[in-house]
């Protein structure tokens, strides 16, 4: 295949020496000659190990090659591959100057072209910017259509510096981020032989993908670093701390608890949290990242309480009040927070659980309704048909596999707010609205 690389800077050097020595023709376009002339001196112009070997072995082949001008060095590539940079701006937003520069270079070559190529966008940039501004700009330009006089896609890149070659032949996931099919198909022929797992998805999404990967990683770092200050006031060994941490691949480096929804809650969560929190302020210790968990899950509840303002409807119907499916435990549940919220807004509610009910409860839970919220054990009925006969607003506070067909038994001008996501859907006005899908 002949690939154009657009940006001749860290991800677009390994990118065009990597798909270079896979077969393809690459030539690399960037406006600094000194980039350009060692490229074609065969020598890499970043520090990057294996990538000068790569290099000099490609362009003595010659399937790699650099030039300035993509005019005369790019206009007949099969696939043009954007990775020029995107720094910040002193507001925190993302310089999108180099996009611009190369949708318009891209678009002007697009003119001259004979086939229908893809435009595919390494370069990391925020949702919306493919559809708000790449688009429009390589179409402005080339005078044709996206989607079918040429393809975009979006391709984010999960490179490391120091093994960012080994990263690219051995990735986590590739992600394919397409305007249609005929897009994606062709950029996923580069990765036919690749390991891992190769996601195809919509542009937003793939736009997005990198920026929680990010956020992610930085998470990690500052929460590793929070607990070792907090270990290392109490005289432990943090990094011993965080080797058994990370021995747990079921809950702790796992997919459990990174699914969006409501607040957590239970009898482990909060107050563990406030209990390692408050022995680090008896350490005179800072832990911001810590410190801010308990006033993001309030956020959450608060956001649960206003969709709920938002539907205008008075009589609300509560599916699910343990803070989990499968239990009776209505410590710190924050879908009893929630009640109590509505509750003094004056909502008339009516609750269903099949797992609470004080005939069946014993010990901690019974006391805690009996002594602390009876006025609510009022509300409650004895099963779904009830609630959906009461209420033209329905939550579905936990995971229950008896909600998940609820859904299909709406009335006209019910509608449901889901924090759990029951039904593989997003929010549709109206009539069904996720708490943040």
């Amino acid at each position: 295949m002949k690939i154009c690389v657009m940006g001749l800077g860290y991800v677009g050097v390994v990118s065009a020496g990597c798909l270079a020595q896979s077969g393809h023709e690459i030539v690399g376009i960037d406006p600094e000659q000194v980039k350009v002339d060692l490229i074609n001196a065969g020598k890499s112009p970043i520090v990057e190990k294996d990538i000068g070997g790569i290099v000099k072995e490609q362009v003595a082949s010659g399937r790699l090659r650099a030039a300035t001008d993509l005019a005369a060095a790019g206009h007949n590539s099969d696939l043009f591959l954007v990775c020029v940079g995107t720094p910040s701006q002193g507001n925190g937003g993302i310089d999108l100057t180099h996009v611009r520069n190369v949708c318009e270079q891209i678009g002007a070559a697009l003119r001259r072209h004979d086939a229908a190529p893809v435009v595919v966008m390494r370069s990391t940039m925020l949702p919306g910017t493919i559809r708000e501004v790449v688009i429009p700009l390589l179409e402005t330009h080339s005078g044709k259509h996206a989607g079918i006089d040429f393809g975009v896609c979006i391709n984010p890149e999960f490179l490391r510096e120091g093994s960012a070659v080994d990263d690219y032949y051995h990735p986590p996931k590739t992600v394919i981020g397409e305007i249609g099919p005929a897009s994606g198909d062709v950029l996923a022929k580069l990765y036919a032989d690749m390991p891992g797992p190769l996601i195809r998805t919509d542009i937003e999404t793939a736009e997005m993908v990198k920026y929680a990967d990010n956020c992610w990683h930085a998470l990690k770092v500052g929460f590793a670093n929070e607990i070792g200050n907090i270990c290392k006031g109490l005289g432990v060994d943090g990094h011993s701390v965080m080797d058994i941490f990370c021995q747990d691949t079921k809950l702790n480096i796992s997919p459990y608890y990174l699914k969006p929804g409501f607040a957590f809650g239970g009898s482990c969560l909060p107050k563990d949290l406030r209990a390692l929190l408050y022995k680090a302020k008896m350490l005179d210790l800072s832990l911001p990242i810590l410190d801010a968990i308990l006033p993001s899950n309030r956020q959450q509840i608060e956001r649960g309480v206003q969709a709920v303002v938002a539907k205008g409807q008075k009589k609300v119907g509560i599916l699910g009040f343990s803070f989990k499916a499968g239990t009776d435990d209505l410590r710190e549940s924050p879908v009893v927070e929630l009640t109590e919220r509505l509750l003094g807004k004056g909502y008339d509610l009516r609750i269903y659980d099949r797992n609470v009910s004080i005939a069946s409860i014993r010990g901690a839970n019974r006391n805690y309704i009996l002594n602390h919220i009876p006025h609510i054990s009022r509300l409650m009925v004895p099963s779904v048909a009830d609630v959906l006969g009461h209420a033209r607003t329905i939550i579905i506070g936990n995971a229950a596999t008896e909600f998940h067909d609820v859904p299909n038994h709406l009335e006209y001008g019910q509608n449901i707010i889901d924090f759990v996501r029951i039904c593989d859907t997003r929010s549709v006005a109206g009539v069904y609205e996720g708490i943040c899908w």
